[in-house]
């Protein structure tokens, strides 16, 4: 028998590949590179992958629409719940086919509050990324209208993206901007906890259960508002007779369904209020626990 001693494993040996989740001071480290990495990116590259992140939240958002569409007889949690577990597709779609979304890139100051990234930078790449997630979203909704898909189940779809549309402009400024930071909260949290996974299905894992629940709670979210309300007020004015007759509905039956509204009643407050609860509650949060010592 040979007796000798085994021979050390090398650092590169197969038995040394950890499966273990990242931990919260490490995925610090890993969002704080992140950031860096995204406010240093060029420009129009940016640009380009914030069209497909609002794309991309547009498409969890017509799957949370069409899914919800007769879900009335269902209890109101239940019905919450299935629309929003379908619409975690665009958080899966933006971390695992890679697209930049303003509401995440809120964790870029993790990188700044470490004195990484210039203030500067961070304010272009969140106007960037605000700018082509919008262009992403409402070519979505444009798109969504011309293929009529609003009037699939004799309209039952468009009824249920017009109530959508029509409950988000109904809230006063100050709900709408707190139920944008419990938003946000969540989704930079999901975010967060995508920087502990070490593979896909470790993403995926820890994106649905954050963006399931802001969805069921109706807390507001400033770039799929950007999709859901465009998309209302398209149907409102371009949609055929026939569609409104089949309903027994007419587009009076909404007057609060404005551009104005849309703008200073929901996009605004909602996106403040996005701004506070990724940057502050989750970023800086994590940044203070983890990071600080880093400026010593």
């Amino acid at each position: 028998m040979d007796q000798r001693t085994p021979k050390p494993v090398s650092p590169s040996s197969p038995q040394l590949v950890m499966f273990d989740a990242v931990m919260p001071a490490a995925m610090a480290v890993r969002a704080e590179e992140v950031g860096v990495r995204k406010a240093t990116t060029d420009p129009l590259t940016v640009l380009a992958l914030s069209v497909l992140g609002g794309a991309f939240i547009s498409l969890g958002a017509i799957f949370a629409t069409t899914v919800s569409t007769g879900a009335g007889a269902l209890p109101f949690g239940v019905a919450r719940l299935l629309s929003g577990f379908v619409f975690t597709l665009g958080l899966i779609l933006v971390v695992s086919a890679g697209a930049e979304l303003f509401t995440g890139n809120n964790l870029v100051v993790m990188a700044w509050a470490s004195g990484k990234v210039r203030t500067r930078a961070v304010l272009l790449n969140w106007t960037l990324v605000f700018a082509g997630n919008f262009a992403g979203a409402v070519a979505t909704a444009a798109l969504a209208f011309y293929s009529k898909q609003y009037t699939f189940a004799d309209g039952a779809v468009g009824l249920a993206a017009l109530n959508v549309a029509n409950g988000k402009v109904g809230y006063a400024f100050g709900q709408a901007f707190v139920l944008g930071v419990m938003c946000n909260a969540l989704v930079c949290l999901a975010i967060w906890m995508s920087y502990s996974a070490r593979t896909a299905i470790d993403k995926i894992a820890v994106v649905v259960p954050p963006v399931a629940a802001f969805v069921a709670a109706g807390f507001e979210h400033c770039i799929a508002n950007i999709y859901f309300i465009p998309l209302g007020l398209f149907i409102k004015a371009g949609a055929p007779e026939s569609f409104w007759s089949a309903l027994g509905k007419a587009p009076t039956d909404f007057p609060a369904l404005t551009w104005e509204n849309f703008v200073v009643a929901n996009l605004l407050p909602v996106t403040l209020g996005n701004v506070l609860g990724g940057s502050v509650l989750v970023g800086l949060a994590y940044w203070f626990i983890y990071l600080r010592g880093s400026l010593r």
